[in-house]
């Protein structure tokens, strides 16, 4: 019978053969989610020695072989963290990305520094509803909506969000109904940002997220966007609060963008890694 670390040895060397870039996490989640245990536990049971029950191994291999092959890992084992959250996804929604975490960071700062009770939040874009299903578990108090267009991903925007008691609309982000304009304190978007000539380079964001939630059209890419900045300024309140996340290289333009919708103290936000990755602005008071 083979030991659990040799198994585990044997999966790291072939996906990084593959190219996957996080093959020994990728190893380890692999046969947590074969095997139906935590991490803490498959670290304890390699320190025993203990060995790989064979009943998984035809199971674990093939998941192997298609990570090999770049599917992500979340269509692999069906769930992605975000923030305190494990949410459901697959393919047709969007995998939510750890840098986000710092963009729903940025709308909870804002929370809290206003003191506002029952606070009003909107995810505009939702996709997953991760931002939505974070801002609902985290701010005590709060009213979210939750707002997807795509077919495909609207049943995991309600999968996620419910458990939270999120409202989720499945309609155009940037045509919502009048009786929520003036309402909000607080808009966060991740919208689809991708310019049309800049293809995603990892293989699991360009063959197998959706490309309606990656391309935002127009030459810059910021079409959607700036669709969604206008309909983000008819929704909130004065004095209320809009956080974008986009493209690094998008920086200067996403800026000038928020003040020809009118947003006061336009301000640039960078990720844990440096990278420009939001922008974020007031609605006039």
């Amino acid at each position: 019978m083979e030991e659990l670390t040799a198994v585990r040895r044997q999966a790291i060397a072939a996906l990084a053969d593959a190219g996957v870039p996080s093959p020994g996490v990728d190893a380890d989640l692999l046969l947590c989610h074969v095997l139906g245990i935590s991490r803490s536990e498959l670290k304890l049971r390699q320190m025993r020695g203990d060995a790989f029950d064979p009943a998984y191994r035809q199971q674990f291999t093939e998941l192997v072989a298609a990570r090999r092959t770049r599917i992500p890992l979340q269509h692999l084992t069906g769930v992605a963290h975000f923030r305190y959250l494990e949410l459901k996804v697959g393919p047709g929604v969007f995998i939510p990305r750890p840098e986000t975490e710092t963009v729903v960071q940025q709308g909870i700062d804002y929370l809290h520094a206003q003191g506002i009770d029952n606070p009003r939040c909107i995810d505009l874009c939702s996709g997953s509803g991760a931002i939505a299903a974070a801002l609902a578990s985290e701010v005590p108090g709060s009213s979210v909506w939750a707002v997807e267009l795509s077919e495909q991903a609207i049943g995991y925007t309600r999968a996620n969000c419910q458990p939270h008691q999120v409202n989720v609309l499945h309609q155009d982000a940037s045509q919502l109904p009048a009786e929520l304009h003036g309402t909000m304190d607080l808009v966060i978007s991740n919208p689809p940002y991708i310019p049309p000539n800049a293809i995603p380079r990892e293989a699991e964001v360009r063959e197998h997220d959706p490309q309606m939630a990656l391309y935002g059209l127009g030459e810059d890419g910021l079409q959607i966007p700036r669709a969604i900045t206008a309909q983000a300024m008819a929704l909130l309140r004065p004095g209320g609060y809009y956080v974008m996340e986009h493209a690094e290289v998008q920086r200067e333009s996403a800026a000038a963008m928020l003040r020809e919708a009118g947003f006061t103290h336009v301000a640039g936000h960078e990720d844990l890694s440096g990278r420009a990755r939001a922008t974020s602005g007031y609605a006039p008071q």
